[in-house]
């Protein structure tokens, strides 16, 4: 019998696990934390009863992906939920860029820049399943709907900046840079619309879903699939170097380059090896969770029916923050995501104490305390939230990669997302899941489509080892 090792747990690496077992293939995950799930685990980390998320939050391209679509997940207890309002972004005056599932009720929100917004979104929202199957896919590669993917692909070559001073209002502008801030880059530099024109279009035709029960949901019930179709996972096993890997057909690694690199050493082929090596990586994220007693004091009425809050301000408050981060210097008024998740799913709270997640976006391997900044900001578009605060949970950037190896100075996305990287990945290759070693391949979120929680990298992954297997003579470099 062929037989598969997969290598880390996260989404990817258990949609690579999935898709093996499913053409008979005996799989084995190796996962070296004591839980599953990656960046998509969830905990009761400051209360009882109080779930928070611990990385991945909020989901607007799974729903659409080709892997949740055809894996029938929602057999193994996976339910979609959405909040109200799936994005609001505050300033100082008190009003807000305000983003609905619904493309016309977010551009009628918008005033005059509504016209543009829908011009934008509108139409490949409605074609988004198409649209997905080939943006969920290497971009080097023959498209399957040429016309739709140059209709959406045409503005996401412009820098985020240029795109949203194309709005007129301040509303329009900020809400557009603050999904495009998900990046993590700076919005000036070309390609920078790509990450943020997929989330808002993606969450126009699904919303910004949460997972019932919390992002855990996805990993548990992936797992529950793995175990009907035979497949092992077994948790506490680290792989450090080549000699540990089981003898397998297949090897799939849900790790950074990085740690690839170093597990296989000279094995790797010279220029692999260099790239991998010398990968380069994103500013990071400074995590505080809240427990806050009757929720969050917001100013903005949409903010309080919102799943997510960017809390920064005005357009050019969000391209200075971003730009900072890049340089290596911590802003003032960092960038500040807050999830609500509650909202959605109001199994999450603990009677009237709700969780509020929140991370801002710092430097690359940050080593100062964020928490004061991040409350600031809290308190800036909602007076009153310090007090209302019964409890946190604190995760610096050396935190956030001791709870995931992947995370490396607090890089939650898996490396810079600048232009190279976005079309070819962690080296420049037509086929970006091989490593050149026969049977070897990756799939972390630094391959193609990118982070998330939609289990692409590793779908992609697996069907390339599938292709490699039926046809052994294709080049593996």
């Amino acid at each position: 019998m062929t037989t598969a090792v997969v290598v880390g747990s996260g989404p990817n690496g258990l949609a690579a696990a999935v898709e093996l077992a499913a053409q008979g293939i005996e799989v084995t995950v190796l996962e070296a934390a004591d839980e599953i799930g990656g960046g998509t685990r969830s905990g009761e980390s400051i209360l009882p009863g109080l779930l928070h998320d611990h990385c991945a939050a909020f989901h607007p391209m799974a729903p659409s992906s080709t892997f949740f679509r055809t894996r029938g997940l929602e057999r193994y207890g996976l339910r979609w939920l959405r909040p109200e309002i799936d994005c609001a972004h505050p300033l100082d005056d008190g009003s807000a860029g305000v983003l609905r599932t619904s493309v016309r009720e977010t551009a009628a929100g918008l005033g005059v820049d509504g016209p543009r917004w829908r011009r934008l979104f509108e139409r490949n929202a409605a074609d988004f399943e198409l649209l997905a199957e080939d943006i969920m896919r290497p971009l080097v590669r023959v498209p399957r709907h040429p016309v739709r993917l140059a209709r959406f692909g045409l503005p996401t070559l412009l820098p985020a900046a240029m795109l949203a001073r194309g709005f007129r209002t301040e509303q329009a502008r900020a809400l557009f840079a603050g999904i495009a801030a998900h990046a993590y880059q700076p919005l000036t530099r070309p390609l920078s619309s790509a990450i943020g024109i997929g989330i808002i279009t993606g969450g126009h035709h699904n919303g910004w879903v949460v997972a019932a029960g919390g992002s855990r949901s996805i990993p548990d019930a992936m797992a529950a699939l793995l175990h009907d179709l035979g497949a092992k996972i077994e948790t506490g096993v680290r792989i450090e170097r080549a000699e540990q890997l089981p003898r397998a057909d297949i090897t799939i690694f849900d790790l950074t380059p990085e740690s690839i690199a170093d597990i296989l050493g000279d094995r790797l082929p010279r220029g692999t090896a260099r790239a991998f090596r010398h990968f380069r990586r994103s500013p990071g994220a400074f995590k505080v969770d809240f427990a806050v007693e009757g929720g969050v004091p917001w100013s903005s009425t949409a903010a309080r029916s919102a799943g997510t809050v960017h809390l920064v301000g005005s357009f050019a408050a969000t391209l200075a923050a971003e730009k900072a981060i890049a340089q290596g210097r911590m802003p003032e008024r960092p960038f500040v995501l807050v999830g609500q998740q509650y909202l959605a799913d109001p199994q999450r709270s603990a009677q009237d104490v709700h969780p509020v997640y929140s991370y801002a976006h710092v430097p690359h391997g940050y080593t100062g305390d964020a928490t004061e900044a991040i409350i600031a900001q809290f308190e800036r578009f909602a007076p009153g939230f310090r007090d209302r605060i019964v409890g946190m949970s604190v995760r610096s950037t050396t935190e956030m990669a001791a709870y995931n190896q992947n995370y490396v100075g607090g890089d939650i996305v898996t490396g810079a997302k600048d232009v190279r990287r976005l079309v070819f990945g962690p080296r420049i290759s037509a086929s970006p899941y091989t490593l050149g070693i026969p049977g070897m391949f990756q799939c972390s979120a630094a391959t193609a489509p990118g982070p998330g929680a939609h289990g692409m990298c590793g779908y992609n992954a697996a069907h390339a080892a599938l292709g490699q297997l039926a046809c052994p003579a294709r080049d593996h470099q």
